[in-house]
């Protein structure tokens, strides 16, 4: 029986947006295009996506946005019925300020949500012991600097100031009665990340960027309820602490244009999620820690994309990404169910200058996926609507 609280289930029992925990929507225009947005994208939420292409700023740019993520995922047992979740609407927003002073120099700062999902599954849910009602969120905080070395090549730099909450609901199992625990924490933690873009021919730019990973040190409270007297000197009202690494990310991009007005796109990107390889809860009494195996894998994301000018002020956007679960059937858990993601993508931007508003929609399958972890083997699978819509400004 266990008496403990995991830590897999606070990062986000439920499907988020991307694999693993990531929230890859961070201006719907880049959304609208399969997020393939690396080596071309200008205006201010290039801070995300490529710092270095601040640079293509004019003078000042903001961009102020949301993105809508409604996810529905199922767990399955063999031979009985599947199980839900509740629908949750997780709305990350996104600002994006860049200044440009000097012909060849650009100053930023982005307040974005890169990591984070909430999920709350269906009363009675078999799993509850594992994970019930969960949410992570992590508010970064990244000022940038980026300056053009050569008409042909621009550098990028920016630091990560992470800002990452927890809260947990889970039920305990003590055979005759259920119990449950509450859980809320959070921490600061900080990284960086640095971006180059070269135009390789006058038609066809590159573009390259990480960012680094970033340690988060949980502290927080654990509030035990209805626990049957045995249990209760053990069970006590604690202090709890976990680390936890967000991993580090690479992408590489080109962008194509075949004509003044298409762009094509493709990027494909490396995220560390081996950092990812077990996590627990330390409590304040060491006894009912239990740390849990998870042994994630490292993966690669694809995206491709395309922007056409159907007149100067209307573009309309569309996109494909392949975005592969890193968690082996082995450890996948209803704490944080998981699958191989195929997004479809589309987008629509209209610019009345000075004011211009993009929106972008992703449907996301989930493939099935089976599990075979001990105790809880079934399969998973679900999908999700993702809406975007940001808003921008840049003076003439």
């Amino acid at each position: 029986m266990k008496k403990t609280l995991s830590l897999v289930a606070i990062l986000a029992a439920g499907t988020s947006q991307a694999a693993g925990f990531q929230i890859d929507t961070q201006g719907a225009r880049a959304t609208g295009a399969g997020g393939a947005a690396t080596a071309w994208l200008e205006d201010s939420s290039s801070i995300y996506y490529n710092v270095a292409n601040m640079v293509g700023v004019k003078t000042l740019d903001i961009t102020l946005g949301d993105t809508g993520i409604l996810p529905a995922i199922t767990f399955q047992r063999p031979g009985q019925e599947a199980e839900g979740q509740r629908t949750t609407l997780s709305p990350p927003p996104h600002l994006f300020v860049v200044y440009k002073p000097f012909e060849k120099a650009a100053f930023g700062v982005g307040v974005y949500t890169p990591f984070g999902a909430r999920s709350r599954w269906e009363e009675g849910f078999s799993g509850r012991f594992r994970g019930y009602e969960s949410s992570l969120a992590t508010y970064y905080i990244n000022p940038s600097f980026a300056y053009e070395l050569h008409p042909r090549f621009r550098f990028g730099a920016g630091l990560d100031i992470a800002r990452a909450t927890i809260e947990l609901t889970r039920g305990l199992d003590f055979v005759n009665s259920e119990g449950s625990i509450h859980l809320g924490g959070a921490d600061w933690g900080s990284g960086f990340n640095v971006g180059v873009q070269a135009k390789v021919l006058d038609n066809l730019d590159m573009g390259l960027h990480y960012r680094s990973a970033v340690d988060i040190q949980f502290k927080g409270k654990a509030d035990f309820q209805n626990i049957p007297a045995e249990f209760q000197s053990r069970l006590t009202d604690q202090t709890a602490s976990a680390d936890v690494t967000l991993p580090s990310t690479v992408t590489a991009g080109l962008a194509y244009r075949p004509l003044n007005n298409l762009l094509l796109a493709f990027d494909a990107s490396w995220v560390d999620w081996s950092s990812f390889a077990e996590l627990a809860i330390r409590f304040e009494n060491p006894a009912i820690d239990n740390p849990l195996p998870k042994r994630w894998h490292a993966k690669w994301k694809y995206s491709l994309g395309a922007e056409y000018g159907v007149t100067e002020a209307l573009q309309v956007r569309a996109g494909f990404v392949y975005d592969p679960s890193p968690s082996p059937n082995s450890t996948l858990t209803p704490d944080l169910p998981d699958a191989n993601r195929i997004k479809v993508t589309a987008g629509v931007g209209y610019q009345l200058k000075p004011f211009r508003a993009d929106l972008g929609y992703q449907f996301v399958a989930l493939s099935d996926k089976e599990s075979s972890a001990p105790g809880i083997p079934g399969t998973y699978a679900g999908s999700a609507h993702v809406f975007g819509l940001t808003l921008g400004f840049t003076p003439q």
